[in-house]
């Protein structure tokens, strides 16, 4: 190589020379390759992979980042480790799918999945686990991934499961139009049925994610409507499911929520109603907690919860969540604080009204 140095061994030593010269020549050269070490160490486990994957051949070998298996193929893959954690297409946890198996032996974790199929494209994963009693976390410097394509004559894309989704566009968040293909090399474009034209992916407003599918990085009401996806490869073409798209004009964060009694003053003998309301995001669960008078006294008391969803002008769309409790044949025991908690991912909200005997 140019440049490079000759050995240091070739020229024969004087006797006694390696007595002299190691004072010299024994601190110098050791603090870089020390630090190197160093250096090596610390960042040798952050890029170390786990997981090997059984060839056909009955060979182990890492896996690259992408992989692409033809459908029907037996896969398995190994992460090395005594407690090792598992990710995989949802697909395949969602039918509780028996060609999915993974078994922990003593020193690595065993994932298998047999008569695969092109549903089954997407991303495995592993990584090991600190367990102290039964409280487990996850161990960032052993890990393991590679995504899969499978492979399926007249499947260019990922199966879906029904013929027409709904994606719902909030202003605060990316949206994802999830048309996934099963050919690495296939290309894909975005179109919209009604006026009929494509949508460009301009790596601007919307991408495409061959893992996810076409991202609007900034979704605002102007994107909404039906949309579908073409894929070509090998001189074939697919159009995909359609895929509604529907803009949510409430922005995420703990429930926005209201109570309002039917009457706030009763008198005996009558029945009242509270409700207690939320306007929220179109796929965002809302649950309701109730404190009311009688509670401690076992009152009975009917309380129902419901949802719907509105369009509000211009195509928005808005979840509605209510719960109402409700009081017959009012007592003095009634009378006090009704108190609605509204609780979704993002936090809770707590509401109250009063409610006076007359």
């Amino acid at each position: 190589v140019t440049g490079q140095h000759p050995p240091k061994n070739k020229r024969p030593k004087e006797p006694g020379e390696n007595r002299i010269k190691p004072t010299n020549k024994k601190v110098k050269p050791k603090i870089p390759k020390t630090k190197d070490r160093d250096s090596a160490d610390d960042s040798a486990p952050k890029n170390q992979s786990i997981m090997v994957q059984m060839t056909e051949k009955g060979r182990f070998q890492k896996p690259a980042a992408t992989l692409s298996l033809a459908a029907g193929q037996t896969l398995e893959l190994r992460c090395k480790g005594n407690k090792i954690g598992w990710s995989y297409p949802p697909y395949l946890d969602t039918f509780k799918d028996s060609r999915l198996s993974v078994k922990q032996h003593e020193r690595y974790s065993q994932l298998t999945l047999v008569n695969s199929t092109a549903a089954d494209t997407g991303e495995f994963s592993c990584w090991g686990q600190l367990c102290t009693g039964y409280i487990c976390t996850k161990d960032e410097t052993k890990t393991g991934s590679t995504y899969i394509f499978f492979t399926e004559k007249g499947e260019l894309f990922v199966p879906s499961p029904s013929y027409f989704d709904v994606v719902y566009l909030n202003p605060d968040r990316q949206a994802v139009v999830p048309c996934r293909v099963t050919v690495l090399s296939a290309k894909v474009t975005l179109h919209r049925e009604f006026p009929a034209k494509e949508i460009p992916a301009n790596g601007t407003d919307i991408v495409y994610d061959m893992k996810r599918g076409f991202v609007y990085l900034q979704p605002h009401s102007d994107h909404q409507g039906v949309v579908y996806c073409k894929a070509e490869a090998g001189g074939k073409s697919q159009i995909s499911v359609k895929y509604q798209l529907l803009y949510a004009e409430v922005p995420s964060g703990p429930p926005s929520t209201t109570i309002l009694a039917s009457s706030n003053r009763v008198n005996s003998g009558d029945d009242i109603s509270v409700l207690c309301t939320v306007l929220g995001e179109p796929d965002v669960e809302v649950e309701f907690r109730w404190i009311y008078p009688g509670q401690k006294d076992e009152r009975p008391v009917t309380i129902q919860d419901t949802w719907r969803l509105i369009h509000r002008g211009l195509g928005h769309t808005t979840r509605i969540s209510q719960s109402v409790v409700t009081v017959e044949d009012f007592e003095t025991i009634d009378a006090g604080y009704y108190i609605c908690t509204a609780q979704n991912l993002q936090g809770q909200t707590t509401v109250a009204t009063t409610v006076e005997f007359s």
